[in-house]
């Protein structure tokens, strides 16, 4: 038979939501969530052809109490396939194969939002008047820019004065086995366009040109030196990386008149946008560079301290895995930066992430009824 966990992580995965559309995903998690008494509201945002739609769910504890608030969050759109022929099946067609469930979101992360509404179901069947109140907050604007998601919807929250205490991310975050890590916070993301202007010209002439790459030269290499700082107990050293460099017009005999240079920072909480802003300045001041440089700011690090929420979760995993869950904030950034402003306790639990954005992305398929009973056990040690 089925799981319940199973059939609507199918659901799910056959709802084509490349981001930013749903795609009737959260019809689908509102249809469910509605007869268990969730007061649901759909909040959309965006340019017409970039629409993004959010929706937060809300249930009250007994007596209409509305703390504490325990909130699942997450996202429906899922990355584009890449090329579908390399797919083994329709990525968009949930298929059973040795044991693994195959399709786009089936890790990243559909199967989570599954877990998450049945694990809420079975609690409530055992717990019809819970002393917590449960929320949802779902978004299809993960994968994409992220401008009209969850930061949207944390906004309104926040306006309304919605109290949240506890959120659970249902990201991948499991690495060899369901259960193995959780992930307690991510670095901040701040990326940089670099272009160092200098005087195009003939290659035969030089000393009528200034050459933007040999003038850039020695300062690229000695901000790829730099120690920007010694990371601490819960974060890795901040990181600097050269991600695309161009320069040139394609001839051979054409000194360029510009090099333009992606380059971004994955940054700990012992370093801040100020400082490292500052520091790269001072690098290519310092090299006397005719220079451009514009700054974008993925997200601001975090970093929940161990408390109620990840012991609580941690307790659930080993209860059904017998494993004791790692706090790490390895990986890129996630929707939890945003939640992180307005909610004190933010961690991230879900299944295994090494087929994530993958061709043939999958789940196992015994990982998905414990994925739902840690999800719900957690609800009993949180809100019950």
């Amino acid at each position: 038979m089925t799981s319940s966990t199973r059939a609507l992580a199918e659901a799910l995965i056959a709802c084509r939501s490349v981001t930013p559309v749903d795609a009737g995903c959260q019809d689908i998690l509102a249809g469910r969530l509605r007869p268990l008494g969730f007061d649901c509201t759909f909040i959309e945002a965006g340019p017409a052809e970039f629409r993004v739609r959010n929706l937060w769910a809300l249930r009250p504890g007994a007596a209409g109490a509305q703390a504490p608030v325990l909130v699942f969050a997450g996202h429906t759109d899922v990355v584009p396939t890449g090329p579908l022929e390399q797919w083994h099946s329709d990525p968009f067609v949930p298929t059973e194969r040795d044991g693994k469930l195959y399709g786009r979101g089936a890790a990243d992360m559909k199967t989570s939002l599954a877990a998450m509404v049945v694990a809420v179901e079975q609690f409530l069947g055992a717990n019809p008047q819970p002393q917590g109140a449960i929320a949802f907050l779902l978004t299809s604007d993960e994968e994409g820019p992220a401008h009209d998601g969850t930061v949207r919807v944390c906004e309104a929250l926040q306006q309304r004065g919605q109290r949240l205490d506890w959120c659970i991310v249902g990201e991948p975050t499991s690495t060899e086995a369901l259960g193995d890590v959780i992930k307690n916070g991510r670095r901040g993301s701040l990326s940089g366009r670099l272009v160092v202007h200098g005087v195009q010209g003939h290659i035969a002439y030089p000393q009528l040109a200034k050459n933007p790459i040999h003038l850039a030269a020695p300062a690229l290499a000695e901000l790829a030196a730099v120690t920007w700082d010694a990371g601490n107990a819960h974060f890795p050293p901040t990181t600097w990386q050269i991600s695309n460099i161009h320069a040139g017009t394609g001839a051979t005999n054409v000194i360029p008149g510009d090099l333009t240079l992606d380059f971004n920072f994955r940054f700990s909480t012992e370093s801040t946008l100020e400082s490292l802003k500052a520091r790269v300045h001072a690098v290519l001041d310092r090299h006397a560079l005719n220079y451009t440089l514009d700054w974008t700011l993925g997200g601001e690090p975090f970093l929940t301290q161990p408390g109620a929420l990840s012991r609580a979760l941690q307790s659930a995993i080993r209860a059904e895995t017998g494993r004791m869950a790692e706090l790490s904030t390895s990986g890129g950034t996630s929707d939890g930066r945003f939640i992180a402003r307005i909610c004190p306790q933010v961690v991230e639990f879900g299944p295994r992430n090494a087929s994530i954005h993958k061709i043939d992305e999958h789940v196992d398929l015994r990982d998905l009824d414990p994925l739902a009973a840690i999800y719900r056990r957690t609800l009993e040690a949180l809100v019950a």
